[in-house]
């Protein structure tokens, strides 16, 4: 019961920073740098505040001994673990979102002209098969990195966040490359469009039926490369 406890004030507490993380990048390389006219520069400077960022937060789930800001990485354990721990990791979602939704909250409280989160330019479909080809290949590169880098926190963070920031590239003008419900719904909700069928098919249902088929694809590639090495061996 404790360790819940524990668990749920720091995946609101870094829910929380992680919005404002994404809006204190842009404040620093378009006010601060004055880059906000410079594409190139701009996007460059970006890209590598995002790798610092993402080595922060990755170094706050270390120390933390599983914080999460991310209800794809928790729905990942759930679908792993055993009905309890499909439960326990769950019930951690609601507050993910609350601590996404305050963030959002104080960021236009004292930005009002700030950024407006993830928006989808496309249609439905394609927006929901965008959101889902990313999660899904970002919980085949985060399973794949656990099961294979265990030791070194520095390059299995630094493949991550490079991987990790390519997809939000790769999607970023057609669905925001968000892969991160609790942060959209925090910016949607914002806006009163939480309860809207993009929102909610895009933003929530396509992720969750991706994390769904990643994880039961890796499961599969792992079964069938067990077979071959031991061929192999033999």
């Amino acid at each position: 019961m404790v360790r819940m406890l524990e668990l749920v004030i720091t995946d609101t507490m870094l829910s929380f920073m992680w919005v404002w993380a994404s809006v204190t990048i842009r404040i620093i390389v378009d006010d601060v740098m004055g880059l906000s006219n410079n594409g190139h520069a701009s996007e460059f400077f970006r890209c590598c505040f995002s790798v610092v960022n993402m080595f922060l937060f990755a170094y706050l789930v270390k120390v933390t001994n599983g914080g999460a800001y991310n209800p794809i990485a928790v729905f990942i354990s759930a679908v792993n673990g055993t009905f309890l721990v499909f439960l326990f990791n769950v019930a951690r979602i609601p507050f993910q979102v609350f601590g996404s939704i305050i963030g959002v909250k104080l960021i236009l409280t004292t930005f009002p002209e700030i950024w407006r989160g993830p928006e989808l330019v496309i249609n439905l479909h394609q927006g929901a098969l965008t959101e889902g080809l990313l999660t899904f290949t970002y919980v085949l590169i985060t399973l794949g990195l656990d099961r294979n880098i265990r030791g070194s926190f520095f390059r299995k963070t630094w493949i991550s966040s490079i991987l990790k920031l390519s997809l939000h590239i790769l999607g970023s003008d057609l669905t925001g490359g968000c892969m991160n419900p609790a942060a959209a719904i925090g910016w949607a909700y914002a806006f009163d469009a939480h309860i809207t069928k993009e929102h909610i098919i895009v933003y929530w249902l396509a992720p969750i039926e991706a994390t769904l088929l990643g994880v039961w694809t890796f499961r599969l590639l792992v079964r069938r490369s067990k077979p071959e090495k031991r061929k192999k061996m033999n």
